[in-house]
């Protein structure tokens, strides 16, 4: 897995004008930490930006990520019984990891090359543009606190 880089503000301000929103410095904070914390639930990331520029409000967080799923600037992923974490990896179909104990989340490419997981085994007719795969199983620091 790479780590996630952190792309430039003029980076990110062009991706925020591409779909239409006014840039703002807690929308381009939501983005910001989303590229480097991938997979934060709302709160996390709300407690991220006000650590990163200050007072912003809950709701203005909030807003920006339900607008910013809305439009496809990211992605958001709510495995079962589990809180909704967003990502801003959009331009792929890929699967996710999920530690059933402490919900570490980690991404993983398709299970068997270029996007398979679009191709059901019957369609019933529709046209199949997105699949979601999640993994479930511990991750390596919980197999270490609690193994087999």
């Amino acid at each position: 897995m790479s780590t996630p880089t952190s792309p430039t503000t003029d980076e990110l301000t062009e991706a925020l004008k591409a779909r239409g929103f006014h840039v703002t410095a807690p929308r381009l904070a939501v983005l910001r930490v989303l590229s480097t914390h991938p997979h934060a639930t709302a709160d996390e990331v709300v407690d991220a930006v006000s650590a990163e520029i200050g007072a912003v409000s809950r709701q203005a967080v909030y807003d920006s990520l339900n607008s910013f799923t809305e439009e496809g600037l990211i992605r958001r992923v709510q495995p079962a019984h589990s809180q909704a974490r967003y990502e801003t990896r959009i331009d792929d179909n890929h699967h996710h990891l999920v530690c059933r104990h402490c919900g570490r989340t980690e991404d993983v490419d398709c299970a068997t090359g270029e996007t398979p997981c679009l191709e059901a085994s019957d369609n019933l007719g529709f046209d199949i543009d997105e699949a979601e795969v999640i993994y479930w199983g511990l991750c390596p620091s919980c197999q270490e606190v609690s193994p087999g």
